[in-house]
């Protein structure tokens, strides 16, 4: 990937003389106490932008359905695969009945928008803004949006959004099984879009597609039911992995592997999931936590968040290690949470005879993973997918779990960039050079 940020902002003059001056403040622009006149509808153009859009900004930030809102917003968007993010600068989106607008704080760098940048989703539409893991203030909601939602989310409240939106209203949801909402999967991920099959963003009058909220945006509209209060004890930037890497790892630990006090666990991949999954198998009383990695420093720091026992997969076998770890049985639930192929295998040959392997790490469309299909019929092993958590029933225990430090998200947040750094954090994580989880805050 050529990593390189690109910024395209453009001023057009207005046709008719006024009073006016031109600052420009942390790539905001204001305009106010100077005479600009246009016969010509010439255009100023900064830092390579294209004159396709013509707006003014004006010096009283216009209001767009919340007080003080500006008419415009920046948002980094993924036109093709391999090729960088691009700061874009689009309409203030507005959000719809049961939509809450946010004004981002911060967002997580996660590997699930890596796979999207390059290529690995080929189904999913583009051109899209990215980021899916945010904290923020509410600052609008949608009209003849539900009394008890706004009364819930009262203006200037902080929040974190989950990765999964849920309707709330179709066949999984009304059974509380949120993370399988029928019309988060058949519009969000099959189309880029909100549950009306409309996106919220446009630019230069094209519409620009959602990666869940599009998060990695000054703005963001987010379905309600996807949301929880955060409280002011809890900072916007560590807060932000609340949504995905935490909100993952509690899935896969609470629902999909139910770990139970004295269950032997594997996390193999210790990233932002992984090293989550670690710290909530320590919370539910697991005895031996053995962490699988190829990198020593990852490993090292995996100890800080419950590991009892850890496993460099190039220097050792993964899978011999840990069954002489168990005494030769083998771990009652594996873990995968890095998505490959080979991870895969090792999380299925790594339990004991009943036990369960979980699949977090998602990976290429398309790719397979192999399994012994006697050994899992005859000794009753369990492969179980996990695709997060449950927003409406989990977000909150999670940000309950931050607060009273149960959950370690200030360690857990190893790296921080600025908005303006975006294409440089994904670069990184490409790199493995990140350990942890990196966030980007936004404002």
């Amino acid at each position: 990937m050529a990593f390189s940020v690109m910024f395209r902002r453009v001023i057009t003059k207005s046709k008719t003389q006024s009073q006016h001056s031109l600052r420009l403040l942390s790539n905001r622009v204001f305009i106010q106490n100077t005479i600009i006149s246009n016969t010509n509808n010439n255009s100023i153009v900064e830092n390579g932008g294209s004159v396709n859009s013509h707006h003014c900004y004006s010096s009283q930030a216009s209001s767009v359905g919340g007080v003080g809102l500006p008419s415009y917003m920046r948002g980094a968007v993924f036109w093709e695969p391999n090729k960088p993010l691009i700061i874009e600068e689009f309409h203030m989106p507005r959000p719809k009945s049961g939509e809450i607008l946010i004004k981002t704080k911060a967002c997580g760098v996660c590997h699930s928008d890596l796979h999207l940048m390059k290529g690995d989703f080929s189904s999913y539409i583009s051109p899209c803004v990215v980021g899916h893991e945010i904290t923020g203030e509410v600052v609008e909601h949608g009209p003849f949006t539900d009394s008890k939602i706004v009364k819930r989310y009262p203006i200037g409240s902080h929040v974190v959004g989950a990765f999964s939106m849920p309707c709330g209203n179709c066949f999984f949801c009304s059974k509380g099984e949120d993370e399988l909402c029928e019309d988060f999967s058949a519009y969000n991920r099959a189309k880029g879009t909100l549950f009306d099959g409309e996106t919220r963003l446009f630019l230069r009058g094209k519409q620009i597609f959602m990666y869940c909220m599009g998060g990695l945006a000054e703005y963001c509209v987010v379905p309600a039911h996807a949301l929880s209060i955060l409280p002011n004890s809890l900072p916007y930037t560590e807060s932000a992995i609340l949504g995905c890497a935490v909100f993952t790892a509690y899935g896969a630990m609470a629902h999909a592997a139910e770990v139970r006090p004295g269950d032997s666990v594997a996390v193999i991949g210790i990233g932002g999931v992984g090293s989550s999954c670690l710290q909530i198998a320590r919370a539910f009383g697991a005895s031996d936590i053995i962490a699988v990695d190829v990198q020593d420093e990852k490993l090292q720091k995996a100890k800080q968040f419950g590991a009892t026992h850890t496993i460099n997969a190039i220097q050792e076998d993964a899978i011999e290690k840990i069954r002489e770890i168990t005494g030769g049985v083998g771990v009652d639930i594996a873990v995968e949470a890095l998505g490959k192929p080979q991870t895969f295998f090792q999380c299925t040959q790594s339990v004991r005879d009943g036990g369960k392997a979980v699949m977090v790490g998602l990976t290429q469309t398309g790719a397979m993973g192999e399994v012994d299909v006697n050994l899992l019929v005859r000794r009753k092993i369990k492969v179980i997918g996990s695709y997060g958590a449950k927003p409406r029933q989990d977000l909150p225990k999670l940000v309950r779990l931050a607060e009273t430090g149960v959950l370690n998200i200030s360690d857990a947040v190893s790296r921080i960039y600025k908005f303006e750094e975006a294409v440089q954090a994904f670069h990184e994580l490409d790199q493995g050079s990140i350990v942890g989880r990196a966030v980007i805050e936004i404002s």
